[in-house]
């Protein structure tokens, strides 16, 4: 009976690190790319199992034992770059860089629609005196909160009842804000053009695209496509940019490397940790689903995730230094795209559908 349970629980170990190398896009299967740390922690478990069965009776084939190595080699190939024993892709500003260049302090919140606690926010912006605030699943009742924010006069807003509402607060001036939908009429993302204190203007996107979840989507084809179509039109950008928002992605997938290699992006979070931000309430059940990606115009002063406020999310707070854009040898690279799965990806009826013009001028708010 032991044999059976122990057969049962490895199997159940390797199909689960199997599954996601396929490019069946069902929620299930793609849900798997999430809890990559939960399931080395079992792998782990189970070898340990096998070892002290080794040691006081007669153990299942060593077999399984070569399977549950091999597994776990490939989630720790995944995991490994977000752990702080990595080198770093986004390089801390130096002395120098932290007293000449400008700086841009984001903190992205996904406050949870029906979370009715802003007060902790608030707190937390006032503490942190963020240049943006980002707020995602806003909706008329969190604009009436943060419209509060005096300090923070230039506004994109996109309140929303469908836990797809979006908000910019910003100290700092917004240019050419923009409201896109790039592929729902329900799901928006924003763009503007921020300018720094020294004059500089920095580009910045705001991203929620719908996750491959029960009751939401059952593939994350729509994930996916909005994810693509951001890094295309990002992909010969020479500005300083910033990407942010809740991808409902987590940063290790196939999807969101694709991303990265596609618009060039990097990921101060790599040599760094995973800052993960759901689930809040659930220690157990937490991995990274809120991003923020740089050109190599950055630096990196400082990353934190937030104590809660209340959401199912973590907010995180970005502290950034703008300084000339220079290459990395860990820079993503055009040349690592995944043709095979863009292709796939850009060839969905999701993608002929979204490829439309759908840029909409967005009213900027001011207080």
């Amino acid at each position: 009976m032991q044999h059976l349970a122990f057969a049962l629980v490895a199997a159940l170990l390797v199909v689960a690190t199997l599954l996601p190398i396929t490019r069946m896009r069902q929620w299930w299967v793609r849900g798997l790319d999430f809890p990559r740390v939960q399931i080395t922690t079992c792998i782990l478990a189970t070898l340990l199992w096998y070892g002290v069965w080794s040691r006081f009776g007669d153990p299942p084939s060593p077999l399984w034992v070569l399977a549950l190595l091999a597994c776990l080699g490939w989630q720790l190939s995944w995991i490994w770059p977000y752990s702080e024993m990595h080198a770093q892709e986004v390089l801390s500003a130096t002395p120098s860089e932290r007293h000449r260049c400008p700086s841009l302090r984001v903190v992205t919140s996904n406050v949870l629609m029906d979370n009715r606690d802003a007060d902790r926010l608030l707190e937390h912006v006032r503490r942190e005196a963020p240049h943006i605030l980002v707020a995602l699943e806003s909706d008329r009742w969190w604009q009436e909160q943060l419209d509060e924010l005096d300090d923070y006069p230039h506004r994109i807003a996109s309140p929303l009842d469908n836990r797809y509402g979006m908000h910019v607060y910003s100290r700092l001036p917004l240019h050419s804000p923009t409201i896109d939908f790039l592929v729902d009429d329900d799901i928006p993302s924003m763009g503007a053009f921020v300018e720094l204190e020294d004059g500089t203007r920095v580009r910045l996107h705001v991203i929620h695209p719908t996750p491959p979840a029960p009751g939401e989507n059952p593939r994350s084809t729509e994930r996916d496509v909005e994810l693509l179509i951001l890094a295309q039109r990002l992909e010969d950008c020479a500005d300083p940019t910033i990407v942010t928002g809740d991808l409902n992605d987590v940063a290790w997938s196939a999807t969101t490397q694709l991303f990265r290699h596609r618009s060039g992006l990097l990921d101060p979070r790599v040599g760094r940790g995973m800052f993960n931000t759901f689930h809040a309430w659930h220690w157990y059940l937490r991995w990274p689903l809120d991003h923020t990606f740089v050109s190599g115009h950055f630096r990196v002063l400082d990353v934190r995730r937030l104590p809660s406020i209340g959401s199912d999310h973590f907010p995180v707070l970005f502290d950034l230094a703008l300084g000339r854009a220079r290459e990395l040898d860990s820079h993503p690279d055009s040349e690592d795209v995944d043709h095979e799965l863009e292709a796939e990806t850009m060839e969905t009826p999701v993608a002929e559908q979204a490829d439309r013009p759908s840029l909409r001028v967005a009213a900027l708010g001011t207080a």
